[in-house]
């Protein structure tokens, strides 16, 4: 890791009209498995930890298409 990475990691990086498309196409795609999620597993620990890992998994894959799969 070079100082240039991190000041890519933590710079704010404008969507482009193409990249807004991906972006919902995750989330919209993350908020279905949630509903599965939530329609198939008692509520519980494990329930919430699922929604939180799925919401992590989002967010890395947001970063991908920020940085472009640079990273």
């Amino acid at each position: 890791m070079t100082p240039d990475h991190v000041d890519k990691l933590f710079t704010y990086h404008a969507p482009t009209e193409e990249q807004k498309v991906h972006y919902e196409a995750v989330r919209a795609a993350a908020k279905d498995f949630a509903t599965v999620l939530l329609a198939h597993t008692p509520q519980s620990a494990d329930q919430t930890a699922a929604i939180r890992l799925l919401r992590s998994c989002v967010h890395t894959a947001n970063g991908s298409i920020a940085l472009r799969g640079q990273f």
